[in-house]
């Protein structure tokens, strides 16, 4: 049952919208962007601002350092024990950090002067780190700050783990783990970090999918030639590298990577029907960037492509003269940027193995090949029957006034996998965010009605894990 304080909660936090976009405002306003050094000290403010806010909520809270930027682990007891009656405990995790806010002149508004507008949905806020993840770790702290001004603290056992390099792949994440582990020992994790199914339809995240992130790296001579003395005899590295790239895939849209589909489970009847049902618009997803044609594997439905396919990805490829105007080189080095998707089944381990051996294959003898490896996770799956999965099902229904949707994602939170792998816990993941909320890009936005509705859900879900 819920906690019969909820409602009340309920009401001191609508009494201080204002306040929680404020604070809001004042954490957006630092600019703490992981990935470039300049904003290291940001980084810590940024830390530093949420433990204050913690600790103004009872919360035993300080900084863990880390060789990167550091870790925010916070701790409440929650309410005294009585007899009888076991108090559930809650980890919930979030990151302080940003990406970098580039290109800025396609910003309408600087990225770290937080702006106001009204949108089509009514109230919006633009920043960078708007909804990812500032955003979204105000949801659940707001409603700590209620739980706080009503009854104390919150009905439950809390503690808090935000980080400062999820935007750069969490490298210090886990030997904090490790180091803590039996201060993080919780029966589940809260994740704030996903998106709603659409506008007013809540969603949770049921599954992920893994990341392989790599740098192809080749050379091919000892130095660029002129194209007219060597063109024609000399191999050139960069169409090498883009013979090979092209093979990735073949006509159908499956991967050719040795190795990439073994031990991939096929989606259940029931699990291709309740994707069905959902009715996805896939014309109208890609539409709304711009497209009209669709890829990845034919003859599987955008949900399963999207949530259930693995996937491989060039991000980024350059090598010889990239400079104006012309310069007719034959280039000795060419470099590419591949990541894959993984799902269910799929070891990561191996799939870079597989990387490694697809582009080897292929290479002439005088080829040097590197592979630079910057991320390996596996992909993560919730339980069906998770007692924590129907709780927030239950909340989100009373908040929403209709049934949430249990979605895949296609993305991937590396932390979700460590969580499982190093502390044991499922993930629930019960987020906030839109589809068009621009996230790494330009005028990165989040909906005050998704702040707001936010907030209320994370106040409803710790009541009824805190009840009776």
């Amino acid at each position: 049952m819920p906690n019969d304080l909820t409602p009340r909660v309920l009401d001191a936090l609508d009494s201080a919208r204002a306040e929680t976009e404020a604070s809001l405002i004042e954490w957006l306003r630092i600019p703490s962007v992981s990935a470039q050094p300049a904003h290291a000290p940001d980084c810590r403010r940024a830390a530093e601002w949420l433990v204050r806010e913690l600790a103004a909520l009872g919360f035993e809270a300080g900084l863990r350092e880390t060789p990167g930027h550091p870790v925010v682990i916070a701790s409440h007891p929650g309410p005294q024990p009585t007899p009888g009656r076991d108090v559930p405990h809650v980890l919930i995790y979030g990151h302080y950090d940003v990406q970098p806010p580039e290109p800025l002149e396609l910003w309408t508004s600087p990225p770290f002067e937080p702006t106001l507008t009204e949108g089509p949905r009514g109230p919006r806020i633009t920043a960078r780190g708007a909804v990812d993840d500032k955003g979204q770790v105000m949801t659940w702290l707001a409603a700590l700050r209620a739980w706080h001004k009503v009854a104390g603290g919150p009905p439950v056992r809390v503690s808090v783990l935000v980080e400062g390099e999820e935007e750069i792949g969490s490298p210090s994440l886990d030997p904090v783990l490790e180091a803590e582990k039996a201060a993080l020992s919780a029966d589940v994790a809260l994740i704030s970090d996903t998106n709603m199914w659409a506008p007013g339809v809540p969603a949770l995240t049921v599954s992920l999918r893994g990341m392989v992130y790599t740098q192809i790296d080749l050379r091919l001579g000892a130095r660029d030639l002129h194209s007219g003395l060597f063109g024609g005899s000399a191999v050139n590295v960069l169409n090498l590298l883009t013979r090979i790239l092209g093979e990735l895939k073949d006509e159908n849209g499956r991967v050719q990577i040795p190795g990439f589909y073994d031990n991939i489970p096929e989606p259940t009847a029931e699990q291709r029907a309740a994707w069905d049902a959902l009715g996805f618009d896939e014309a109208a997803f890609l539409g709304s960037q711009g497209m009209s044609t669709s890829g990845g594997e034919k003859g599987r439905s955008a949900p399963e492509r999207l949530w259930a396919r693995p996937t491989a990805d060039i991000n980024g490829i350059w090598g010889g003269y990239m400079g104006e105007g012309t310069k007719t080189v034959i280039a000795c080095e060419g470099h590419a940027k591949l990541s894959c998707r993984l799902v269910p089944g799929q070891d990561p381990a191996k799939i870079t193995d597989g990387i490694r051996q697809f582009v080897q294959s292929r290479l002439p003898p005088d080829a040097k090949f590197t592979l630079q490896v910057f991320g390996e996770a596996p992909a993560v799956a919730v339980p069906a029957d998770s007692p924590w999965l129907a709780a927030a099902e239950a909340v989100l229904q009373e908040e929403f006034g209709r049934p949430a949707v249990r979605a895949g994602g296609g993305g991937s939170i590396p932390v979700a996998s460590s969580l499982k792998g190093i502390l044991g816990l499922d993930c629930l993941m019960m987020g906030f965010g839109l589809d068009d909320d621009q996230v790494h890009s330009p005028n990165e936005k989040f909906e005050m009605a998704c702040l707001h509705s936010g907030a209320r859900s994370h106040v409803r879900l710790l009541g009824k894990l805190g009840g009776g």
